[in-house]
């Protein structure tokens, strides 16, 4: 029994690096990606309710520009959208995959924080080499992909897939 308590000690140990040095890291990116959607501001994660991390709830502290520290449940709907986008995209970038796929994430914001979301997917391809698949009715976000795909129904029952370079089509204009 001392055996398995002394592994079971050990592993918790372990464990508890991990976390720390995961969330430190996931807790920088946040901070970073934050102030990129909102322009400014201030957001950070805090471990709470004990002093073990294994054990500890975890706090969203955001803070738009000219906004008081506070919690996400009082903020608009767009401000929680860019905030979560902000905590989702720190976690991804601690371990990026190659494929990410978005959906929605754009209908909440105005067309000024849907360009602010844009540029952020962009600098999160260049940095990952992920791609990404933003399912979005919003033009802005539309005319900001290289690819569009999108589902018609010619006649009733029936769905059709059409395809289109934007770049290419870019050229076709031009």
């Amino acid at each position: 029994i001392a055996r398995l308590r002394e592994g079971i000690d050990s592993l918790n140990d372990e464990g508890r690096e991990k976390l720390l040095k995961a969330f430190d890291v996931v807790n920088g990116h946040f901070g970073r990606l934050f102030v990129t959607l909102f322009g400014g501001g201030h957001a950070s994660l805090a471990l709470t309710e004990s002093d073990d991390p294994l054990e500890a709830g975890l706090e969203i502290l955001v803070s738009p520009p000219g906004k008081k520290l506070g919690s996400m449940s009082l903020m608009s709907g767009g401000e929680q959208a860019l905030s979560a986008t902000a905590l989702i995209f720190a976690v991804f970038l601690s371990n990026p995959a190659p494929i990410c796929v978005l959906d929605e994430v754009d209908a909440p914001l105005d067309d000024a924080n849907v360009e602010r979301y844009c540029d952020l997917l962009d600098e999160m391809r260049k940095q990952t080499e992920t791609k990404f698949i933003a399912i979005t009715h919003n033009p802005v976000t539309m005319a900001r992909m290289d690819r569009l795909f999108g589902v018609t129904m010619a006649e009733k029952g029936v769905s059709q897939l059409v395809s289109m370079a934007l770049t290419e089509a870019k050229k076709l204009t031009a």
